[in-house]
């Protein structure tokens, strides 16, 4: 491998797309941050992000786009836990020298352990539950909103919408959180209506920060969803330990407001992250600039 040679880490996540460019000395040249990265909801939107943040690591870094050839890439991307969509990707024609494709999650748990064993379970727009055990990996959840990410800032958000329209119709009581939900459309519940015809993950998890806010604030509905959330990652950690997965870390955009929503015994197997699923894409990359060279 040249001594020139690049390293690019992606992690592309249903809200946001995030790289980091290094030298092989592990030195940080650039970073970028584009739009949603989730292949689920089309590669061409996907790669399309990719490439803006890669860019603008490269023009940061004050390279040209010629660096890319000699640039071993690791794209972690939500929606690559489908094989469907991850053969598709693998397909999809990139401008680095090599790049190895896999789930944001994989990158994740990578970073949480610096490459040794153990699990994460990641709460942001999506959430899910993953672990690698040597040679083993494991999932738990993740199976895409809306059927699945249980406990997600995608479900509170849907959860929040569909209790608002309960206060709409007097089921329940128009208040507090309900309220300031229902001022975003204007005390229209077709908008509501309007607004789920078309909204993705991420237009859902919008929501998300008015429930960890509100529930700060001990309002009833919000403290209800926070606890009904942190009940999701409590079983998704027991059935990582079931499966032998340990040590486990928390990591991901609502990380930090859903721990303290947890069970004591879910908290007593948490371990500090020790990185992102960015620093475990860098880590990835350096594994697959050192693999051999596949044969053509």
């Amino acid at each position: 491998m040249s001594e020139n040679a690049l390293l690019l880490g992606v992690d592309g996540g249903g809200t946001r797309c995030r790289a980091r460019l290094c030298d092989l000395p592990g030195r940080v040249l650039g970073e970028g941050i584009a739009g949603p990265a989730n292949i689920r909801f089309g590669l061409e939107e996907s790669f399309a992000a990719v490439l803006d943040a890669t860019q603008q690591c490269f023009a940061g870094a004050g390279l040209s786009p010629d660096a890319l050839k000699r640039t071993t890439a690791c794209l972690a991307v939500a929606g690559a836990s489908e094989p469907v969509d991850l053969a598709a990707a693998r397909q999809y024609r990139h401008p680095f020298h090599r790049a190895v494709l896999t789930t944001d999650a994989h990158a994740a748990c990578v970073g949480a352990h610096q490459g040794g064993d153990g699990g994460v379970i990641i709460v942001g727009t999506g959430s899910v539950g993953w672990g690698v055990m040597g040679e083993r990996q494991v999932r738990v959840g993740g199976w895409g909103f809306p059927v699945s990410d249980e406990g997600s800032g995608a479900w509170l958000g849907c959860e929040i919408l569909r209790r608002t329209l309960w206060a709409y119709d007097g089921r329940i009581d128009m208040r507090g959180l309900l309220v300031r939900v229902m001022h975003e459309f204007n005390g229209n519940p077709h908008a509501i209506v309007r607004f789920m015809g078309h909204a993705r993950p991420r237009d859902f998890g919008r929501f998300a920060p008015f429930v960890v806010e509100f529930a700060s604030e001990d309002d009833a509905i919000a403290v209800e969803l926070m606890q009904l959330a942190a009940g999701h990652i409590d079983v998704m950690a027991a059935r990582l330990e079931e499966l032998g997965v340990t040590p486990i870390a928390l990591s991901g955009g609502l990380a930090a407001s859903m721990e303290g929503w947890l069970a004591p015994a879910t908290r007593d197997r948490l371990v500090p992250a020790a990185g992102d699923a960015l620093s475990g894409a860098l880590l990835l990359a350096r594994a697959e600039a050192h693999s051999p060279a596949p044969i053509t």
